[in-house]
């Protein structure tokens, strides 16, 4: 991680996504990392730290539904 504002910024992501769809964080963790929803914010954070946590918390769920995981 080259960035020192990555892991903030995935925790805040996560944070968000716990809020959204009101789960402990914990259990939103466990979601997003069999979904392939932490990979996703890895690999393209990039990219997403250039546009809203909200903006990344919708593309996570899209993400994760596409690998199988349905919250909503």
């Amino acid at each position: 991680m080259a960035d020192k504002y990555q892991i903030p910024f995935i925790n805040a992501c996560i944070r968000s996504f716990a809020k959204r769809v009101g789960l402990p964080v914990r259990n939103v963790f466990q979601y997003l990392y069999r979904f392939k929803g932490v990979d996703f914010l890895v690999d393209f954070y990039p990219t997403l730290h250039l546009q809203s946590v909200d903006d990344t918390v919708d593309d996570l769920i899209v993400m994760c539904k596409k690998n199988g995981g349905a919250l909503e």
